[in-house]
């Protein structure tokens, strides 16, 4: 009996041995498999920050892109605004040439019909200009009162029923710029 006594220690302590190398198999399949879990971890967090900075690259590229074209916009639009008028202007310097040369002949013409033709000259190529530009003066006398297109400055007694509410004089003359009304006309209304 001693024998078996000594020998069951043996295989106990055999038998600890083989669980402690089990273990540790397991611990090492264990540990492995964390580092290999670790492993993938590490490849994706680095693989999400490399897309993470590709997008920010990207978004900034892309703001960078609008505020460059927001800021070339806007130098447009300010470039067309300082040069809006430039063609009325090219169309109104013969105009004015005409004026000046008018002026330096009437210091020596006694003639005052000359001098009148040639401001009718002037205006009617003024006027002339104007209209190819869009400028139309419109009409009021005679018309009922439009509050749209004209302001009254003021209200006269009518001498019949028939001039209520029309135009029977005209201070300033109204002009549109296409549709829009540039200069309301200022007129006088029979009440």
């Amino acid at each position: 009996m001693q024998k078996k006594e000594t020998h069951e220690p043996e295989e106990n302590i055999e038998n600890q041995d083989n669980n402690s190398n089990s273990d540790n198999k397991t611990d090492n399949k264990e540990s492995s498999a964390e580092n290999a879990g670790n492993n993938n971890a590490q490849d994706k967090t680095a693989e999400l920050e490399q897309k993470a900075n590709e997008l920010n690259e990207k978004y900034l590229r892309l703001y960078s892109e609008f505020d460059n074209y927001r800021k070339r916009t806007i130098r447009e639009k300010s470039d067309i605004i300082k040069t809006a008028a430039e063609d009325v202007f090219k169309a109104l310097l013969p105009i004015i040439d005409d004026f000046e040369r008018a002026i330096k002949a009437n210091e020596n013409i006694d003639d005052a019909s000359a001098i009148k033709e040639g401001v009718h000259l002037i205006y009617n190529k003024l006027k002339n200009t104007t209209q190819q530009k869009g400028l139309v003066s419109f009409e009021s006398i005679g018309n009922s009162f439009d509050s749209d297109i004209m302001e009254a400055i003021t209200h006269v007694p009518a001498t019949d029923d028939s001039q209520k509410g029309k135009v029977i004089d005209e201070v300033e003359k109204g002009y549109k710029l296409g549709d829009k009304v540039i200069r309301f006309a200022k007129v006088i209304v029979a009440q």
